[in-house]
């Protein structure tokens, strides 16, 4: 027969048993939710990396416009 302290010592193992299984469930879904964010976060990032290199052959572009017109202005001002 089991005695009493033995059943109290059984059930406080079960008890601290689901404490730590809740405790691990909570902090998995915690972890799920950062690993969510951060993936987001990366995809943001990748826009915007794209988004800057697209900024920059603009940029490259509108300085070579920049130069062909300075070399015509230069070029006409010779002939005057």
């Amino acid at each position: 027969m089991i005695s009493a302290r033995d059943r109290r010592l059984v059930l406080a193992m079960i008890g601290v048993l689901l404490a730590q299984t809740l405790t691990g469930l909570v902090w998995a879904g915690g972890a799920a939710a950062r690993l969510d964010y951060l993936e987001t976060e990366i995809a943001r990032a990748h826009l915007l990396s794209e988004r800057t290199a697209r900024l920059e052959t603009q940029s490259n572009h509108i300085l070579e416009s920049l130069e062909r017109i300075e070399r015509k202005i230069d070029e006409r001002g010779g002939e005057q």
